[in-house]
């Protein structure tokens, strides 16, 4: 089984008029991890890119504006999928796996895609993705109520997990911590 855990940083929460600025990962197969990624973005020169949206994540303008540009990562994000999937292979493809990513970062990625003039998203990803916040919904239903919220955050304190607050929308921590939950999640 071909899992890509993955969490995106954006320049605000519309993905038809914002863009990404952060695309980090593990690809696993068969239980092993293959490989980490973390790829800055200069975002999409035409998105609009929001004060809040930057702040949240401890970024400024002028610095996503001076990480390589979004074809170049791109073009890098292909080439790495590329050695573990055969986008000509309707059976060879990853689950996308994230925390809310089926209402939010999925989106962000098949946008990304279309930006870069790429219509084959689903060649390289099955359709279903695996959100661990839907998993972590059913593991907690009972303790719900008892959560001040549903965030990432909050489910991993629940679940036990350390982490360290000050590293949080960093999408290279936020998706090690996501793995984190899974793992729980799964024993």
């Amino acid at each position: 089984m071909k899992l890509l855990f993955f969490d995106l940083e954006t320049t605000g929460i519309k993905y038809w008029r914002n863009g990404i600025h952060q695309i980090s990962g593990e690809v696993v197969i068969d239980g092993e991890t293959k490989e980490f990624f973390n790829y800055k973005v200069q975002p999409n020169p035409s998105c609009e890119i929001e004060e809040e949206a930057l702040r949240v994540c401890n970024v400024t303008r002028k610095q996503i504006m001076a990480y390589p540009s979004m074809q170049q990562v791109y073009t890098d994000f292909i080439q790495m999928l590329s050695k573990y999937v055969d986008k000509y292979d309707r059976k060879d493809k990853f689950f996308l796996v994230g925390y809310n990513n089926a209402s939010f970062d999925n989106y962000f990625l098949k946008a990304f895609f279309v930006q870069n003039g790429d219509q084959f998203f689903y060649s390289w990803f099955w359709i279903n993705s695996i959100d661990v916040m839907v998993l972590a919904s059913q593991h907690l239903m009972e303790e719900r109520h008892t959560m001040k919220d549903f965030k990432l955050e909050t489910v991993a304190r629940h679940l036990g997990i350390e982490l360290d607050s000050d590293k949080l929308h960093d999408a290279a921590y936020d998706i090690w911590l996501t793995k984190e939950v899974y793992t729980k999640l799964a024993r």
